[in-house]
């Protein structure tokens, strides 16, 4: 079988995702690949980019059009790519024109892309009883078939292709994840397209909008961050006006009960349990609960963790999403925006508050950036968060005779090590080094004295700072163990 070769000049990131692509693309079996993740995130350009040239036929479905202009829309698609069939009357005869087409075909790897998959199930159309037949009656029998399927439409993807139930069931030969890109993968862009960002106005786009390719594709190198934020998100009929709302639609059937849950965990920054959400929310908790957080997951909005030492049903639900954490906090709330909006927020106090809180999030995204700062890329450890209020605690303080422990205290991550080790980190955002004063430091040991004492860890506690543009130089930063800058975050 010829080899099939990837073009992978034009593809910023993607490194994991490309050399499995290529290794599906030259394997001596058919493949059935499934490509989801959120709306934007640049799944069909990694596909048409990646394969440029080699696709034997490419077809995309089209929002809510009917089943007749899908059908036609198909019979183009098979015409340009060479076959001379007859429109199709309905999907079984479309996918036994295409069996037909390939067989004819002389290319030792027919590679089959069908993009935006939800949009062709229409109702009544049959379209997933006729992709089942063509794969287990007939693609899969063979070994030079390549079919690559894509969707936006995450609820839709994982329900009916990936974690199908029915005639897909364990069909799917691989699944493939498109996230945003990190911290590295959005300089390498700005880099690509000639922009000048250093890399703090790169943190400060990628904690308003996060590594979304297309909201960053909309970026004009002329215009400095702050000013492209603006006129992207706080100018009436901009790009991105109605894009939160577009953005959850387009992913999730009965979009109302997701954003519900989004609103909800903006408003608790450590994250929410299940039973709380249902509270917020008036959701039922049921399985149909379970689904819509575990979909939540896989777009990358929202990420679970158990607090230090809880065990599973006290799981934290925890917002994670750059853009939709900027949404609820400034678009939101302000319908109505006054010229330069975002740049006079720029010297607010809300601003300043704002940096702090998502550079946090940025953080939470580049965990295995901050583990090979550390050097324990190598040692088992689990990220998590830790509080504690001194009411759950009174009782159990009065029964093992210690002193009643009567402050809270909350540490937003731990890195738990197994090599006996726990690192309690603190993130903070700065425009220049951040300075430890007396009283700062004070309260950084009264925390992790306060956590000691209620888990009673016998490991080692170490502070590891975060921040922006590391330590200034004082007797409180020289006591600090380990600093990590924001460049460590660009890996």
């Amino acid at each position: 079988m010829s080899q099939i070769t990837l073009s992978k000049n034009n593809i910023v990131g993607r490194a994991k995702q490309l050399e499995a692509l290529e290794k599906y693309m030259n394997s001596d079996c058919s493949e059935f690949i499934a490509l989801y993740g959120r709306r934007r995130v640049g799944k069909t350009f990694l596909v048409k980019e990646a394969l440029r040239n080699q696709l034997t036929i490419h077809f995309t479905g089209r929002e809510s059009a009917p089943l007749t202009q899908q059908l036609l829309n198909f019979h183009y698609a098979l015409v340009d790519a060479g076959g001379n069939f007859p429109i199709p009357t309905n999907w079984t005869e479309a996918f036994r024109y295409l069996s037909k087409f390939l067989e004819k075909k002389k290319e030792m790897v027919k590679i089959v892309f069908i993009d935006e998959l939800p949009w062709l199930d229409t109702a009544k159309s049959g379209f997933l009883g006729a992709l089942e037949y063509f794969w287990n009656n007939w693609a899969s029998y063979r070994n030079d078939i390549k079919l690559i399927v894509c969707g936006s439409a995450t609820s839709w993807m994982l329900d009916k292709v990936i974690n199908s139930r029915g005639g897909l069931h364990n069909r799917v030969t691989h699944k493939m994840l498109i996230s945003p890109w990190t911290l590295k993968d959005v300089e390498a862009y700005f880099k690509s397209k000639d922009f000048s960002y250093d890399r703090s106005e790169i943190m400060e786009c990628y904690m308003a909008l996060g590594g979304v390719a297309y909201y960053l594709s909309l970026f004009e190198p002329e215009k400095s961050v702050a000013q492209n934020i603006n006129d992207l998100c706080f100018v009436r009929g901009a790009e991105l006006e109605g894009e939160h709302d577009r953005l959850f639609q387009s992913l999730f059937k009965n979009s109302t009960r997701y954003s519900a849950v989004i609103e909800a965990l903006s408003e608790k920054g450590i994250g929410m349990t299940r039973q709380e959400i249902v509270d917020k929310t008036g959701l039922v908790n049921n399985g149909n609960l379970s689904t819509l957080l575990k979909e939540l997951e896989e777009c990358d909005f929202v990420r679970s963790y158990s607090p230090f030492r809880k065990n599973a049903k006290e799981k934290l639900f925890q917002l994670i999403d750059q853009y939709t954490l900027f949404y609820h906090r400034f678009i939101k709330p302000k319908r109505n925006f006054a010229k330069n909006y975002w740049l006079k927020v720029h010297a607010t106090s809300a601003y300043s508050s704002w940096c702090g809180y998502a550079f946090e999030k940025v953080c939470l995204h580049h965990l295995e950036q901050i583990t090979d700062a550390l050097g324990i890329e190598g040692i088992i450890s689990e990220s998590c968060s830790w509080s504690y209020r001194p009411q759950q605690k009174k009782n159990d303080a009065i029964q093992n005779n210690e002193e009643n422990l009567n402050k809270g205290a909350q540490i937003d991550l731990l890195i738990d090590r197994n090599d006996n080790v726990i690192n309690v980190c603190e993130m903070k955002f700065s425009m220049s080094k951040y300075e430890i004063t007396k009283e700062y430091y004070s309260k950084i040991q009264e925390r992790i004295e306060i956590f000691k004492r209620v888990t009673k860890t016998r490991k080692s506690v170490v502070p590891v700072f975060i921040t922006s543009f590391g330590l200034s130089d004082n007797a409180y930063a020289r006591k600090i163990a380990r600093s990590i800058e924001m460049n460590a975050l660009f890996g």
